[in-house]
């Protein structure tokens, strides 16, 4: 079958009831999805399916064929990290940096979706997305310094 991943095809064998988890860390050594629970419970295996924020452990491989898969090792650019990236590591966002990585994909969907955030949005959005470190006003604290930046890029304008 053909993914689209990262904006590039995959040409991949899937069994029936593979997850997508699991195609993209075993089949395709995509490591920075991470598992943690397997179940859905703990967002660390958040990645963008069509720009939504999914559980890659609870969707089928199968059912991504013909859709746009974004991981993190689609984010940043050769030479450049992504905003949300670069505000996680200057906000100290990032502890053991197990759940970043889905925690960097769920910030971005919702920065895709709502330019400027309120605080509850920005609770709401990310609360599918567990941190065991508890770095979660730093999270925040990150979110909202991109979206602010954003619009102070755009008020510069």
């Amino acid at each position: 079958m053909l993914l689209t991943i990262n904006g590039r095809p995959h040409d991949v064998h899937v069994e029936p009831f593979e997850s997508l988890a699991s195609t993209l860390r075993e089949r395709l050594q995509m490591l920075g999805t991470k598992v943690g629970c397997d179940r859905g419970e703990c967002g660390t295996c958040t990645v963008l399916l069509d720009d939504v924020p999914v559980y890659s452990c609870l969707v089928l491989t199968r059912s991504c064929e013909g859709r746009r898969i974004r991981t993190i090792e689609g984010v940043a650019t050769a030479n450049e990290l992504h905003p949300v990236q670069r505000a996680f590591v200057t906000h100290d966002a990032v502890q053991c940096g197990y759940c970043t990585p889905g925690q960097v994909m769920s910030a971005i969907a919702l920065l895709e979706q709502h330019a400027l955030p309120s605080d509850d949005e920005i609770r709401r959005s990310m609360s599918g997305n567990l941190c065991r470190c508890g770095c979660y006003p730093k999270i925040h604290a990150a979110v909202k310094s991109v979206a602010a930046a954003a619009v102070e890029a755009n008020d510069d304008r």
